[in-house]
């Protein structure tokens, strides 16, 4: 047993979601076309139930930073936090994920991405500015570990899938 014992199980998840969003779009399209009589009810349906199921596994990280207005965290800007976020990629045994700021002064910070390989972190401005370094370190940490357990992936997908319904 090790730090991402929940990996494995995260990503058995994500495919079970996307399948099962896929399924009842398509039932619900069905279902649809029969009560109707138009059977391009049903491909419409199944049109937009894959589009949306791959959609969300490739670019659900997108939509979750653009949903934040976050805002990619340059070297030069923020230097330390570049530092820190390496240094603990390092100690995990992770690629260092790409950064991301979000101008907000509440403390705050999430996780996204589909695999470690395209792991992001995003942090409020509020929580830089609140933080020390090792209490920075802390939350970074919590961050990363989303990403090695792959529970990130489940999250950002459910957003975007649950968003089509709304």
């Amino acid at each position: 047993m090790n730090l991402y014992t929940s990996a494995e199980s995260n990503t058995r998840k994500t495919w079970l979601y996307l399948t099962g969003f896929l399924v009842l779009v398509i039932l619900l399209g069905w279902f649809l076309s029969v009560y109707a009589g138009n059977p391009s009810i049903l491909w419409i349906a199944v049109v937009i139930s894959v589009v949306m199921s791959f959609g969300s596994y490739w670019y659900s990280d997108k939509v979750v930073l653009s949903l934040a207005r976050a805002k990619p965290a340059s070297r030069e800007d923020y230097i330390e936090l570049h530092r820190i976020v390496e240094n603990l990629s390092i100690t995990a045994g992770l690629p260092a994920p790409r950064l991301f700021v979000i101008q907000d002064a509440q403390p705050n910070a999430f996780a996204t991405g589909r695999n470690a390989k395209h792991g992001v972190v995003a942090v409020t401005t509020g929580l830089l500015e609140r933080l020390d370094r090792t209490e920075l370190e802390g939350v970074l940490s919590h961050e990363l570990s989303h990403i090695g357990n792959k529970d990130m992936l489940i999250s950002a997908i459910v957003v975007v899938l649950v968003g089509v319904w709304l």
